[in-house]
């Protein structure tokens, strides 16, 4: 039957395209800034600010941004918050320019840009059951999933030589890739959400009680946050490129670009296979490699060894954000999709963007390599300890066993 559901007609391709635009400018943007910023300071914790700038406005919009979402076509939603980053970033590119730019400045437009992601990233995953057909709902969160990680890879490559060619005039290029998103989202026809409750107080807390009242669903967003929280070595590569690779833009670029590489190789593989059975038995399997690619990483002081680790980091990493995002999507009802995804993006922005500033930080106080071990070692314990708090999550079997509750 599902075999005669279109999946790429002209809503979803607009929606791959525009996502992908997306990534790669946001991909570069934070690359470019790590770089331009530690060479400029020589200090970790200029990176780390860049992080925590990004996720001050998550927390502060969390609530408002989901009943945006919610209430509010989600096509002006993510066309809003596209021009709101392409202005930010064009900001950054005038503020650049200065051979020494006023750092404040610069932060409170990575502030601005992170406002437009807050609604930005929520609306564009409660889109994609607005735009797909029911039965081809996990090819679908596969095939953008993938995408998003092309784009990962894509971003930082082609960061890293446009960093080399035009070093700070970089970000005139990263906001016209944003403002190409809009194209994509031209494709998109305007959605209407029925809603049977009426705007109230408790509205706000709606996702928040849906979220903990679903263990599974809780269960897959806690680990990841933690484990990738603490874990990720990201935010590490331009100090790991310079201190200790000894590598230039080029090579940083292939390295950010590694991750992305493994998570689309995995990625094409679910896209193209029957759902997942044992979803929750391979996702523990998963996260194991994951925290070994993490220590692997954080010990490694040799460029292709680091670049193999990296790969590794993103394969596994893929396999958790494909069953994430799948569950997320099955167990929500349509008229909290867009509270449940503020959510869901809370979490995901608080283990990468707080992560950023955790491990820039961090390497700030203990250096690149101890905070890599210590990341390892944390995420190991997080994965343990899970196995017990969250048992349901890895008893199960297929995502599309999870209904909404209505």
């Amino acid at each position: 039957m599902t075999a005669d559901i279109k999946l790429f007609d002209r809503p979803f391709f607009g929606y791959l395209v525009s996502r992908s635009s997306i990534g790669m400018a946001n991909t570069m943007l934070v690359m470019a800034l790590g770089w331009h910023l530690y060479q400029l300071t020589g200090d970790a914790w200029s990176i780390a600010f860049v992080g925590l700038a990004q996720v001050i406005p998550v927390y502060a919009f969390f609530f408002v941004s989901g009943i945006v979402v919610d209430y509010v076509p989600r096509i002006w939603v993510v066309r809003g918050c596209a021009l709101i980053e392409a202005i930010a970033i064009f900001g950054i590119a005038m503020l650049m320019i200065d051979p020494t730019p006023t750092l404040w400045a610069v932060y409170t437009l990575v502030c601005l840009h992170g406002t437009g992601r807050a609604f930005h990233g929520p609306a564009l995953q409660a889109i994609v059951p607005n735009i797909v057909h029911e039965g081809v709902l996990d090819r679908a969160v596969a095939m953008s999933t993938t995408v998003w990680n092309t784009a990962m890879i894509l971003g930082p490559a082609l960061g890293g030589f446009l960093i080399a060619w035009f070093d700070r005039s970089v970000y005139f290029v990263i906001a016209g890739i944003i403002l190409f998103a809009l194209l994509g989202y031209a494709l998109i026809p305007t959605f209407r959400v029925t809603h049977t409750t009426s705007r109230t107080l408790r509205s706000f807390f709606d996702g928040m009680r849906f979220v903990k009242n679903q263990p599974i669903i809780l269960g897959g967003l806690t680990v990841d946050m933690l484990m990738v929280g603490f874990g990720s070595v990201l935010v590490l590569l331009p100090i790991y490129a310079i201190d200790v690779l000894n590598v230039g833009a080029e090579s940083l670029g292939v390295l950010r670009s590694m991750p992305a590489l493994g998570s689309i190789l995995v990625g094409v593989i679910l896209a193209s296979r029957p759902p997942m059975q044992g979803a929750g038995k391979k996702l523990f399997i998963a996260l194991c490699l994951f925290v070994g690619s993490i220590l692997g990483f954080a010990v490694s002081n040799v460029y292709w060894l680091s670049l193999i680790a990296l790969f590794v980091y993103g394969a596994s990493d893929m396999v958790s954000m494909n069953i994430r995002s799948a569950m997320v999507h099955r167990a929500t009802p349509e008229h909290l999709r867009g509270r449940v995804s503020a959510v869901n993006m809370l979490f995901i922005q608080t283990s990468n963007e707080a992560g950023d500033f955790r491990g820039g930080s961090f390497a700030a106080m203990f250096g690149p390599v101890t905070t890599g071990v210590l990341g390892a070692g944390i995420a190991a314990l997080v994965l343990i300890w899970s196995r017990w708090q969250f048992a349901p999550l890895y008893q199960l079997n297929r995502t599309s066993d999870l209904k909404p509750d209505v």
